[in-house]
């Protein structure tokens, strides 16, 4: 009869700390969610609004910038939840930092993305907008984010590149300048009129407003060809225009010269056959 009222006390006993606990830990938790929701809901509408104003004034810089704030905000955010539940905030801290250099090192390659993502916004090689040629991909840059850019390809393909390989390797940016040289080849045969075939190539030029005036187009004769002589014709433009300009050369180039007797010969061969006994 005594063991009974024993268990029966220390029964109540632990009814009575667990309602205790319950008392004081309730508010608390209840507390710390709604200001987890709260603080949420806060950082995520001021990153959207942090992005909308960087965003007018610098594309490039906006997403990165607004992924590290949101990232940095929401561990502090964690941080004082944990405090406001009880838990000792420099103990939190000490397992944050473990579990963040455990993470590190098995997530060197995305370390070094961030790096990377660094090292492009503080020395800019390109920036959003940009037509860059890297890592075997030829396409405009649509965002620059903290671990990757973004970039679409003309045929309408998204690549993504890791910033680590864009900060440790070479990159042509084609939109770094305003003005292009535009290159090109065309031949003619060894019994045409090469006077006659560089001033038809100047005239096409002059005619085109897009080639500029000033440098000056160059024409020369650039080679002697097994078929044919080779002219090289360099005409400057803007940026935008330099393959609209060159695809019209092309086709301009080539009715000009048939209407002039100018020709413009493939390669041939003489086959000679002889007969043996």
């Amino acid at each position: 009869m005594e063991d009974l009222f024993s268990a029966d006390g220390r029964a109540s006993e632990y009814v009575d700390q667990a309602i205790a606990l319950v008392m004081t830990y309730a508010p608390k938790v209840l507390l710390a969610i709604i200001t987890l929701i709260i603080g949420m809901w806060l950082i995520n509408r001021f990153v959207r609004v942090l992005d909308a104003k960087i965003g007018k004034k610098d594309p490039t810089l906006n997403k990165f910038l607004c992924g590290l704030i949101g990232a940095v905000l929401k561990i502090l955010l964690l941080i004082s939840v944990a405090s406001m539940v009880g838990i000792a905030t420099t103990s939190f801290i000490a397992i944050i930092g473990a579990a963040g250099l455990a993470v590190g090192l098995a997530l060197q390659g995305s370390l070094g993305n961030f790096a990377g993502g660094v090292l492009i916004l503080i020395f800019k090689p390109f920036k959003v907008g940009d037509v860059i040629e890297a890592q075997g991909f030829l396409g405009s840059v649509v965002e620059i984010s903290i671990l990757y850019t973004i970039v679409n390809t003309f045929d309408n393909r998204r690549i993504v590149i890791p910033n680590g390989d864009l900060s440790n390797s070479s990159l042509t940016n084609l939109s770094a300048y305003d003005t292009r040289r535009c290159d090109m080849k065309f031949g003619i045969g060894y019994s045409d009129d090469i006077d006659k075939a560089k001033s038809i190539c100047k005239r096409l030029i002059e005619e085109d407003e897009r080639a500029l005036k000033d440098p000056e187009p160059l024409i020369v004769v650039g080679g002697l060809g097994e078929s044919s002589v080779d002219l090289t014709v360099r005409a400057w433009t803007k940026s935008g225009d330099l393959w609209p300009f060159y695809w019209d050369m092309q086709e301009r180039v080539k009715k000009a010269f048939d209407a002039e007797g100018i020709s413009i010969p493939f390669p041939q061969r003489d086959v000679h056959m002889y007969k043996t006994e």
